[in-house]
């Protein structure tokens, strides 16, 4: 393409009218005549080539068995297109390069609120009133941790006894992730792929994965609290059901676990989900009228 052809060079849709994400595996992301293709099957008997229009996805997920090449980068990165790497089945994420929207509203939303202690505060209670189905009282962040801390020990027990899985309480070694039982080897599992799903939408919306509001010295903390708004409904579903088949299938835990997860992010929507929860969150939806500051 002539530089400056038509303007085409600069153009950019918006992310809000781009639609969603293209999940590609084992294949070469590349370009071919100026346009980003997709060649997969190489090694196959029915090698095929798929066009990427990558100017109406907001990002690409590069599954294994997968390569890029310089120019499919440079391309993503002039029309403003994210790319991760992912795990089989799309429930691990491995790597993002800096490819993001050409937004900054979210991620100056997030660190004017994070920046202000009251406000800091007011968004943790906002979410652990969407776990937890009310609004606590308290004000201070650690006795929030404490009472939710309470809380989930009974929704573990609550959840495994929904399962028939025999509950012995939640235990992790993190030097032993293996020494567990299977129902705590399952939790671990579907906690890791519920957070690369959050990840891929943190990373979807540039929001800033450091700045968390109720998890805080981790890089990954506001990856952490999107995670946690899905443990009960998402996360403990797919591990007492993974927990649930490995007694009677020869199938490794972790893998049952991630075809159970694939499965509900497919059918539950969890990553549209997720970015709707992030801007409800930090409360976009307040900017364009009253200030949505108060306290939840």
């Amino acid at each position: 393409m002539l530089k400056g052809r038509l303007g085409l060079e600069t153009a950019r849709i918006p992310h809000a009218d781009r639609h969603g994400l293209v999940w590609l595996e084992r294949g070469e992301l590349c370009v071919v005549d100026g346009c980003l293709n997709f060649m997969a099957g190489k090694d196959s008997l029915t090698p095929h080539i798929v066009q990427v229009p990558h100017q109406a996805v907001s990002m690409i997920l590069l599954g294994p068995g997968s390569s890029v090449t310089h120019d499919a980068l440079r391309l993503l990165a002039r029309h403003g297109t994210l790319m991760a790497a992912v795990g089989q089945d799309g429930v691990r994420t491995y790597t993002a390069p800096p490819l993001l929207p050409d937004r900054s509203d979210i991620a100056r939303r997030q660190a004017e609120l994070w920046g202000s202690p009251r406000r800091r505060v007011s968004v943790a209670r906002h979410m652990y009133a969407l776990r937890l189905g009310e609004v606590l009282p308290h004000r201070d962040l650690d006795t929030l941790r404490g009472i939710e801390g309470a809380r989930v020990k009974t929704i573990y027990r609550l959840m495994a006894e929904k399962y028939g899985i025999e509950w012995k309480g939640r235990h992790y070694d993190r030097a032993k992730p293996e020494a567990t039982d299977i129902p705590n080897q399952a939790i671990n599992h579907a906690a890791t792929a519920v957070q690369a799903a959050a990840a891929i939408a943190v990373q979807a919306v540039a929001a800033i994965p450091q700045l968390g509001f109720i998890h805080e010295d981790s890089g990954q903390s506001f990856i952490l609290d999107i995670a946690d708004l899905y443990r009960d409904s998402i996360t403990l579903h797919i591990a007492f059901t993974a927990a649930k088949k490995a007694n009677s299938d020869d199938t490794t835990i972790d893998r049952l676990v991630r075809r159970e997860a694939a499965t509900v992010f497919r059918k539950q929507n969890v990553i549209p989900s997720m970015i709707d929860s992030i801007k409800k969150v930090i409360r976009m939806e307040g900017l364009g009228g009253a200030d949505s500051d108060s306290d939840a």
